[in-house]
């Protein structure tokens, strides 16, 4: 089991990284979240801790940046009907421990900003998860960890800080600065209030959503 990889980064993708570690590069499936922390290509000595799956005809490798990610990871693919793909996609919306305050409270409207995530689906994932944040010793720390404020964002200075911490990741993934002007027009229409509501707001206007 390859549980943990550091080497220097050959290229980088919204999705993917490939990882050079003594000469063999990995290519591993990473969420928004991961991509968005990974420096610049050529940097070495990043560390990703990984996880592997069979599959019938392929071994897939992926790569996260914390381990209550790869732990959430782990979690996700384990409830039926939840693939590698639709992990990957609740990991770049939500951190472990925003998902956790997510689950803790049934949170379905929050938790259906996921692009690919239908009103059945997210009532599953939340029955499914509620005993996995509470019971389960490697994630029960994240419950509560996330404090997610009840009030409107207000000042201008946070709403410029959102939009300026969003641009930040998308042009990490390797959008330009002009399709992302695009992709966060009439977000406050669409209450896109917070990282989480923005990123997911964008992602699927750039994936073609809107």
């Amino acid at each position: 089991m390859i549980a943990q990889l550091t080497g220097s980064v050959v290229e980088r993708f919204s999705d993917q990284v490939v990882l050079d570690v003594g000469g063999v590069g990995f290519l591993l499936g990473v969420s928004a979240t991961t991509a968005a922390q990974l420096p610049e290509q050529g940097s070495s000595d990043v560390t990703l801790y990984t996880r592997l799956l069979l599959r019938e005809s392929a071994m897939e490798l992926y790569g996260f940046s914390s381990r209550d990610e790869r732990a959430v990871f782990d979690r996700l693919v384990a409830v039926s009907g939840v693939g590698p793909k639709l992990a990957l996609a609740i990991l770049s919306v939500f951190t472990p421990a925003t998902l956790a305050t997510i689950v803790r409270l049934k949170d379905a409207s929050r938790l259906s900003q996921v692009p690919g995530v239908g009103r059945k689906k997210v009532q599953h994932l939340l029955v499914e998860l509620q005993d996995v944040f509470a019971q389960d010793g490697e994630l029960r720390d994240l419950v509560g960890a996330d404090e997610p404020s009840p009030a409107a964002p207000g000042p201008s200075e946070t709403d410029e800080s959102i939009v300026r911490e969003a641009s930040s990741a998308l042009l990490s993934m390797g959008f330009t600065s002009q399709e992302i002007e695009r992709a966060l027009e009439g977000r406050t229409r669409a209450d896109a209030d917070t990282l989480e509501k923005t990123l997911s707001y964008a992602l699927r206007r750039l994936g073609g959503g809107s």
